[in-house]
């Protein structure tokens, strides 16, 4: 597992808490119920101000915006509506899929530096939207690219490894005893695409039931 593990009692807050002390310019944002809990304990910090900040968006399902589904319709309704954040909307770059990929590449090739990146890891070890066996997974030529793997319903934008390389810091948060076993096999060295992160500073937050140890305190 490369970078540190820090096993925390509340990852969300854990999270926002780290966000609050590095306060970032450039933030790329991630999806799920992880995600969602952690932007949740976000917005409750009143000093932080966003005025400036970019945000992008790591991963999206291709759908529209304000569907149930998008990353980045929960990121807006949970924590940047009414917020003077900038946000890089990835699925609104173009009219097609392959057109938005291209498009948010060139978004992102603005940002040779990104402050934060979030990142989530699902149980099968995928992280954004990259899964296990995808081609997207060797891809060194592009920072978003689409992708689907036919198990999921829709498909993907996604960054890519030399994206999320570009992060100054980049923090996997991983919560719940349904991730324990993913996290024993990064652990163990199992080649996952969530084990293959790389970045100037990689943090994992993971809370008791996901690391499988006893809660303290």
């Amino acid at each position: 597992m490369n970078g540190e593990v820090r096993v925390v009692q509340d990852v969300p807050a854990g999270f926002a808490g780290i966000v609050r002390q590095v306060r970032p310019s450039s933030l790329a944002v991630s999806g799920g119920s992880t995600a969602r809990a952690a932007y949740a304990a976000l917005a409750g910090f009143a000093d932080l101000d966003w005025t400036g900040v970019d945000v992008l968006i790591g991963d999206e399902r291709w759908v529209p915006v304000d569907d149930p589904d998008s990353n980045e319709g929960m990121a807006r309704s949970v924590l940047f509506d009414g917020t003077a954040a900038r946000v890089h909307s990835a699925r609104g770059a173009g009219a097609d899929i392959e057109s938005a990929a291209a498009a948010y590449d060139e978004v992102v090739a603005g940002f040779p530096v990104i402050d934060l990146i979030h990142l989530g890891v699902g149980a099968d070890g995928h992280t954004a939207s990259l899964f296990p066996g995808s081609p997207a997974l060797a891809v060194t030529d592009r920072l978003v690219v689409s992708t689907e793997d036919g198990h999921h319903p829709h498909a993907r934008l996604t960054f890519t490894y030399p994206a999320i390389a570009r992060g100054r810091l980049v923090v996997l948060t991983v919560a719940g005893a349904e991730k324990r076993e993913v996290v024993q096999r990064i652990r163990a060295g199992e080649d996952l695409p969530a084990a293959r992160v790389r970045a100037e500073e990689v943090l994992w937050l993971v809370d008791p039931a996901a690391a499988g140890v006893a809660p303290t305190g």
